[in-house]
């Protein structure tokens, strides 16, 4: 005879993960917001500045091999920095958080699941990016694991900064602070302006931001075959140890 009484529990851990990513990377999926700015803005600046002479450099190829590893950067940085930092603070403003933390879910598998959410939109937004820049006449260069270790620690710092912003401001000022971030970075981070054009002593340091060891780093290997960039990796590195500690120190669940 089968057995219809209740089995209360926890499900295994491992489920949990896998149930709580695929809801975080249905909801962002569909939020109209965050598509615009992890996947439309990236896209739409790589069609734009490759048809506008913006860098030295001959003919439009040569500019979105430029342009193409700057754009990977800023897409990493999109979703691990300024849209994870926007959604975990609304989340955290409306109790969400702190609803799910009195869930049996542990608290380090919802972060390891939103993680897990940057990562699978990353891979989505890195595939359509390189189809695109392909299409645009891209040729790409260089180890492709190095490639992938560079996105890795982007995302690693990215996501440490973002968290660190939702959980110790209000969502107000998350929403304000990031997308400012953003743009400053955008324009200063030598993701579609080189690093050349500006002066020395700016320049110095500009090179020390994530986003621009992160589009340094790429364009390095992408464009010019470089070999693994360490100094870029190690810039990352550090962002990644200090973001993530302070995140972990100071984040505030309600």
């Amino acid at each position: 005879m089968t057995d219809y009484s209740p089995r209360p529990g926890a499900a295994p851990v491992g489920r949990m993960l896998l149930a709580q990513t695929a809801f975080e990377t249905k909801m962002l999926l569909r939020n109209g917001e965050q598509l615009l700015l992890t996947v439309v803005i990236p896209t739409v600046l790589l069609v734009l500045f490759s048809a506008v002479d913006i860098v030295a450099v001959d003919g439009p190829g040569k500019r979105v091999d430029f342009l193409a590893p700057g754009l990977l950067a800023l897409a990493v940085m999109s979703t691990a920095f300024t849209g994870q930092a926007i959604a975990t603070g609304f989340e955290r403003r409306y109790g969400v958080l702190k609803r799910l933390g009195a869930s049996p879910l542990p608290r380090w598998t919802l972060l390891t699941a939103k993680t897990g959410c940057v990562l699978v939109t990353e891979i989505l937004q890195v595939a359509l990016l390189s189809v695109i820049a392909l299409a645009l006449g891209w040729s790409p260069h260089g180890n492709l694991l190095a490639v992938a270790a560079l996105l890795v620690l982007g995302t690693a710092a990215f996501s440490g900064l973002g968290l660190l912003m939702a959980g110790t401001l209000k969502a107000e000022a998350t929403l304000a602070a990031a997308n400012l971030v953003f743009i400053l970075l955008l324009l200063a981070g030598g993701v579609i302006v080189p690093l050349s054009k500006f002066p020395d002593a700016v320049r110095s340091a500009l090179e020390l931001l994530p986003i621009s060891a992160l589009s340094d780093g790429l364009r390095s290997v992408l464009q010019h075959g470089a070999g693994v960039p360490w100094s870029d990796l190690g810039i990352l590195a550090v962002w990644s140890v200090l973001g993530l500690a302070a995140a972990a120190r100071f984040f505030r669940w309600e």
